[in-house]
Order: structure tokens, then sequence, then C-alpha cells
């Protein structure tokens, strides 16, 4: 199967990689630019073409889908000397996939409408098995004619694509998503923690855990990697201290959610790089 249009894809990390690597399989013609050069060679052993620059990248595709890591990153590929806005072209969409601030979703889009581009920002729920499944779900704002339009590409992607409001509204959901996140990880670590500490061994724990109403996909994955101890990163412990600080600055103020930002930013002083779960070992090591 091919299909005609054309996507640029910005970001190969651990989530981008496998995210592009859908619409290659599903007959896109895809064009990837990543900083890391390294990053590009899967794809293109898979029949991508690369590009050396954002605004090279928008020149040459119908439309450009971004997946970093912050609102940094987001300015640079739009601003930058080489960035997006520098391409000179109109009629195309950006879709931000990223997880990043609203505010710097509504400043982007500004400035695309300013040159005639259409912006949505389109974060997804899911980890790195669930890109590589195309099992995410993805929340996206912005305006609802444009989102019909790029809505197979999307599906492509993941398993449910929704429009859940204006520009900036898919990036608030997924911060309200990944505070409620910090909250499970938080919480089945401290509930791990309190058995062990009466005796009860952490996979007697969770067998417990995942035969009783509160089961769910999230804690059966991250009590196994506690069991395991396994902490590699596939979503890590700093990212959601960087999600929790933006969903503050949107107005998280109560107290669980004081409470979550409080201990992941001290755990990530020591385990920053790794998963999110190692908020696990951070409280263990501190009773």
């Amino acid at each position: 199967m091919t299909n005609t249009i054309k996507i640029g894809w910005i970001g190969l990390g651990l989530m981008g990689n496998p995210m592009s690597l859908q619409l290659v399989k599903a007959g896109y013609p895809v064009t990837v630019y990543n900083r890391n050069k390294a990053k590009e060679a899967e794809l293109k052993e898979q029949g991508a073409s690369t590009a050396s620059t954002p605004k090279e990248l928008l020149q040459h595709t119908d439309m450009v889908i971004i997946m970093v890591t912050d609102d940094k990153a987001i300015r640079e590929i739009f601003t930058g000397e080489d960035g997006l806005l520098k391409a000179d072209v109109n009629g195309k969409v950006i879709i931000n996939m990223s997880t990043v601030s609203p505010a710097i979703s509504k400043e982007m889009a500004e400035l695309c409408k300013a040159q005639g581009l259409d912006y949505l920002d389109a974060p997804v729920s899911g980890s790195i098995k669930q890109a590589e499944t195309a099992q995410l779900v993805i929340m996206v704002g912005g305006d609802a004619e444009v989102f019909e339009k790029v809505k197979s590409v999307l599906e492509t992607i993941g398993k449910l694509a929704v429009n859940v409001g204006e520009v900036g509204a898919g990036n608030a959901a997924k911060l309200a998503i990944n505070t409620l996140l910090s909250f499970y990880t938080q919480g089945l670590a401290e509930a791990v923690i309190l058995a062990k500490n009466n005796g009860i061994e952490p996979e007697v724990l969770l067998n417990l855990i995942g035969n009783a109403a509160i089961a769910n996909p999230y804690t059966k994955i991250k009590g196994d990697a506690i069991v395991n101890d396994n902490f590699k990163a596939a979503f890590s412990l700093k990212n959601i201290v960087k999600d929790l600080k933006l969903s503050r600055d949107i107005g998280l103020t109560t107290p669980l959610g004081e409470a979550a930002l409080k201990t992941f930013e001290a755990a990530s002083k020591n385990f920053g790089d790794e998963d999110l779960i190692s908020i696990y070992k951070y409280l263990d090591s501190a009773k």
C-alpha cells in the first residue's frame, strides 16, 4: 500500500523512532530530521529519506510532525536559523506531538498562521510499547477541519485520535494525564514499600493488586519493573518532573500535585535518567 501524503518527521528519540516507523511501514513517503544523525540510520534502512534542516524538511513535504522533549527544543525547531518558519512556504500542516506547554503551542500556532501554515498540538498517552504497536492515544488541539484532514495519519500512529479543543487543549489534556500518572507511580511505590516493611514481599502484594478491582496495565508494568529491578527509562523521572512543572504552570496547586512534584523533584537528583518508577528506589532508601 502506498500513501501519497509526504510526511516530514522531527525527533527520533525513544518515542519518535517507533512512531515514525509506523508511517514508513504504512507506505507513507517519510523524510526525517534529527540533530543526532546516527539516529536516522534505522529509518533510512526502512526506506525513509533525510533532510539536513527543519527548513528543508518542510519545503519538501506536505506536513511535518514533531516529537521532541521540551519548549526550548520547539522554539529552536520553529524559529532557529534554519527552522520551519524560515521555509517560506504556506498551505502545509505542522503537528506537534511533543509534551510541551499550552503556551508554546499557542505562540507557535500564531506564528504559523501568519505564514499561512496550520498548527495542531497532538501529544500522546502511552509509552514505547504502545508506540511500537500503534496503540497510542492522541489528544489534539486545533482547528477541527485541519484535524479531519490529518486524522488518518494520526490513526496510523495510534488507536485513538480525538480533537479535544482549540490550540493548546491537547497539551493541557496530556499534562492532566501525566499528573495522574505521577500519582499512580508514587502511590504504587509507597504501597509496595509499606507492604515490604511489614513482611510482605513485593511480588506477593503485586499479585494481589493484579487480581483486585484496582488492577490496571500500568501498575502491572511498573510492578514488574520493581520486582525485576529494571529501571531502564521508558519515561524518565526527569521528564515527569518537567511535566509536573508544566502542570503547575497551568494551575496545578492541589495537595497531591504539590506533593508529587516535591517528591519526584527530589528523586530526580539521583535517579533523573532512570524510569519514573525509580521513585520506588528513592522512597525506599529514604525511609
